[in-house]
């Protein structure tokens, strides 16, 4: 049975979220305008959908201007931040990132453009065993600092958006304290394959962005910017102020950036369900950016129930998505679209959400050959409508090897020129403690899971999520979690 969804979308960075059209089965209308009541150009599709053949599409799609963002104002949960401790001693310790943190030794009391000394200089090693290695310059941010001040360990700045203006060099880390923070942020800074620019909340999940009380974009965190690393933050969309609500999590337009760790949760929950679209990260190809990883990442509560147009991760180029757990999202936990290809989608868990994964390509920014050289390895699929699911154009370079696919009502799989999937697990993962309304639920193994051993060595990450080393004793696990 065919269905039908028409729509046009809105500023770029939502209309990537929009255009997955060939697996909307629900239409939900749309807007051409952006939230401020700017008209953006737009891009227009019109979409024959059947879960048996290839979708047609027709587009037609143009390049607005971008606007620089002004600077964030206070975030309305600001006055119960958790409060930094001492500033001096505690509060730029990495922790939370594995069991045994490598912390800083000492105080560096030198201004923060300064050279790292070894206080800041020695590799530090978070999630999923990526490092932050010495850079050049330091900045520092803090609850109890103060946007006058010069960023250094001890005189901090307060906002993020401060920091994002003196954080426009290679070879920057950007040291977060626990706390709250206004989001609403654009970072446009680049980085080098050489210097990266790290942003760190030091302790996982410590630093919490949240909704300013009046809002004036759609973005939590709109990062444009090149060889650029978000490692460890809390993107909370569930307090939301006034003004304009945000649709969109992490956002990144350039090319080889990672995003790590992080932790997006409650967002555009309450939007109206329509083409505007929306995720809780996205990595886009429309500014001809490349090579993006998501890795590490716990994403969940994304989207009103059943909306199809929003997504949880959302990938339109090359790159990696590794170790996430993805869980109750409106539309697909994980989707390619666009000119996505070139990716692997190794070892992650997905589950409550109307699509588990979707490869696909159509709605075409520079390319049109589809998403091919897709590997997806080492998944868990669990407990969703639909299991993974190709769309759109595909090529025959995918492969779908070593999955746990099952609970899917509706299909668990459904691939695009005769592909075959192989060694997949059809039986429950016997998560540790597993429920689709728990606030938290726990995606671990237990020892008697089926999953234990059964993945491939090919692509899949050395540690988990947790930082576990794989491989360790019964071989690769599939999912996010090594047991």
């Amino acid at each position: 049975m065919k269905q039908f969804s028409t729509f046009a979308s809105d500023l770029r960075i939502n209309a990537l979220l929009a255009c997955s059209a060939a697996v909307l089965l629900t239409a939900c209308g749309g807007s051409t305008l952006d939230a401020s009541g700017a008209q953006q150009s737009a891009t227009a599709a019109q979409v024959t959908a059947d879960t048996g053949s290839a979708a047609s599409v027709e587009a037609a799609s143009a390049a607005p201007a971008v606007a620089v963002e002004a600077a964030q104002p206070a975030p309305a949960a600001e006055a119960s931040a958790t409060p930094a401790a001492d500033v001096t001693t505690q509060a730029f310790e990495l922790t939370g990132y594995d069991s045994n943190p490598l912390t800083p030794k000492a105080e560096q009391q030198a201004d923060a453009s300064a050279p790292a000394s070894t206080t800041d200089g020695a590799t530090r090693l978070l999630a999923a065993s990526v490092a932050t290695p010495a850079t050049t310059n330091n900045f520092y941010v803090s609850p109890t600092g103060s946007d006058t001040a010069s960023g250094s360990k001890t005189a901090p700045f307060k906002t993020l958006a401060r920091a994002a203006k003196a954080a426009t060099k290679a070879s920057t880390t950007v040291w977060v304290a626990p706390g709250t923070y206004a989001g609403g942020i654009k970072t446009t800074a680049n980085g080098t394959a050489a210097g990266r620019i790290y942003w760190v909340s030091t302790t996982k999940w410590g630093a919490k962005i949240v909704p300013p009380t009046n809002s004036t974009n759609k973005t939590a965190w709109d990062n444009r910017g090149h060889y650029v690393s978000i490692i460890g933050f809390d993107v909370d969309g569930s307090k939301i102020g006034s003004g304009t609500k945000w649709v969109l999590g992490i956002y990144t337009g350039g090319s080889y950036n990672v995003i790590e760790g992080n932790h997006v949760h409650h967002m555009a929950t309450t939007i109206p369900c329509n083409s505007a679209g929306g995720s809780a990260i996205g990595v886009d190809s429309y500014f001809k950016g490349v090579k993006g990883d998501v890795i590490g990442n716990t994403v969940h509560d994304i989207g009103p129930a059943g909306c199809t147009y929003v997504q949880g991760i959302y990938h339109s180029t090359s790159g990696t998505i590794k170790n996430n757990v993805v869980y109750r999202v409106g539309s697909a936990a994980i989707h390619l679209w666009h000119d996505a290809t070139d990716l692997k989608i190794v070892n992650n868990t997905v589950s409550s959400s109307v699509f588990g994964i979707i490869v696909g390509g159509g709605d075409y920014y520079f390319t049109s050959a589809g998403a091919n050289n897709v590997h997806v390895h080492n998944n868990i699929v669990f407990d969703n409508k639909y299991g993974i699911s190709e769309q759109g154009k595909t090529g025959t370079g995918n492969t779908y090897k070593n999955n746990l696919v099952f609970q899917n009502p509706t299909y668990n799989f459904q691939l695009r020129n005769g592909l075959k999937h192989t060694n997949t697990i059809s039986s429950n993962p016997l998560f540790a403690g597993y429920s689709r309304t728990a606030a938290m639920p726990n995606f671990k193994l237990t020892t008697s899971s089926p999953v234990i051993g059964r993945g491939l060595s090919t692509y899949a990450p050395a540690t988990d999520i947790d930082g576990r080393a794989r491989n360790a004793s019964t071989g690769f696990d599939l999912g996010a979690y090594q047991h």
